[in-house]
Order: C-alpha cells, then sequence, then structure tokens
C-alpha cells in the first residue's frame, strides 16, 4: 500500500509543479512610440476679452511601460518616458522652452485575457516635474508640478505565447500656471492625449 500512496503524491507533485511552470510571469513590459497632442486650453493673456492664448507643442515620444498583473484581468501599469523638451508659443510665436518628465501610475482592467485580442481600460494619477523652464527671455516661469487624473484604453494582439501588439490612448490632466516678473499672467491647460502603438512582452 505504501508504495501505490508514494506513487500518487509523486505524480500529484509533478502535476502541481507543471502547472506551476506553465503559468505565465505575472510581469509584462511594454515599448510604444505615442503621439502627445496637447489640448492647448489657457486663459487669455491679458484677462477677459484679450485674445492672447499660450500653447504647447505637439511631439512624437517613445515609452516604456512595466505591468504587473494581480490577477487575470487586473492590472497596474506605470509608464515612463525619458525627460522632454517643448516649445510654448503665444499665438504662434515662440516664446520659450520646458522641459518636463511625466511618470503615470495606472490601475487596469482586462476584459478578455485569455482572448487573442485583449482590450482594457485604466485610470490612475499623473504626476508631472517641469523644469529648464526658460521663458520670455528668462522673465517667465512655470509651476513646477503638476499632479492629475489619467484615463487609458487599448488592447493588445497576441501574437504567441510571450510577445503581442498594442494600441493605446490616453489623456492626462496635466496644468500650470505661468508667470512673468512674478505675475500670473495665465494658467495653461495642457491635458494632452497620447494616442500610441507598441510591442509587448509577457514574461
Amino acid at each position: 500500500m505504501k508504495k501505490p500512496v508514494a506513487a500518487m503524491i509523486l505524480a500529484t507533485l509533478g502535476m502541481v509543479a507543471g502547472n506551476a511552470l506553465a503559468e505565465q510571469s505575472p510581469w509584462m513590459v511594454r515599448v510604444r512610440l505615442e503621439r502627445l497632442s496637447p489640448a492647448d486650453k489657457s486663459d487669455p493673456v491679458g484677462g477677459v476679452g484679450a485674445s492672447d492664448r499660450i500653447s504647447v507643442s505637439k511631439k512624437t515620444i517613445p515609452d516604456i511601460d512595466i505591468s504587473y498583473f494581480f490577477t487575470p484581468n487586473i492590472s497596474a501599469e506605470l509608464v515612463l518616458t525619458y525627460p522632454q523638451k517643448h516649445d510654448v508659443m503665444l499665438d504662434g510665436a515662440k516664446i520659450g522652452t520646458f522641459k518636463h518628465l511625466p511618470p503615470t501610475l495606472l490601475a487596469q482592467y482586462h476584459f478578455m485575457p485569455e482572448a487573442t485580442f485583449s482590450p482594457y481600460l485604466g485610470v490612475g494619477v499623473n504626476y508631472t516635474n517641469i523644469h529648464k523652464v526658460e521663458l520670455l527671455g528668462g522673465a517667465g516661469s512655470l509651476e513646477h508640478k503638476s499632479v492629475g487624473l489619467a484615463l487609458q484604453a487599448g488592447a493588445d494582439y497576441k501574437i504567441d505565447k510571450n510577445w503581442s501588439l498594442n494600441f493605446d490612448v490616453k489623456k492626462i490632466q496635466i496644468r500650470s500656471d505661468v508667470f512673468a516678473a512674478g505675475t500670473k499672467i495665465s494658467n495653461v491647460q495642457i491635458d494632452p492625449w497620447l494616442v500610441g502603438v507598441g510591442v509587448g512582452y509577457r514574461f
């Protein structure tokens, strides 16, 4: 009796180990190219009735995101890039530049995680660090940080067990007051759309 019991135990352990090895890692990494298009909503410079408005340049940027799956449906995603430089315009005329670093953390729900085409939605928070501001020949400045809401919709298309194609759209809240000689002259709502395509790898 002992030998059959031992054999059953060894077989069960083998099945458990095999299933554990077959399971996917909870980690996934994606690399994307994203088109950043600011909403360019700003208060008129000079107050109500004025027509001069500040805008920020569009840009195509790379990003890398790291995702962790708590369950097949629920994950967290950290979106990162390197500091990005933007031109600042006043009614189309360049008045300076600034750099920003905008990491974003999102909670995601994946609707069909086992399917070849797997859409998802995400919501989270963006923290943008604004630095190296050069406006109006040194007379202008921006706030150094912005914290805002981030919304996301996207989908992964599985190529094989590990690799996938990704399409992703985000709306991010980034805002800053604009100062000249210490006086607030406008509030800029950059609030960009980011539309991206890329590839993902599930470990």
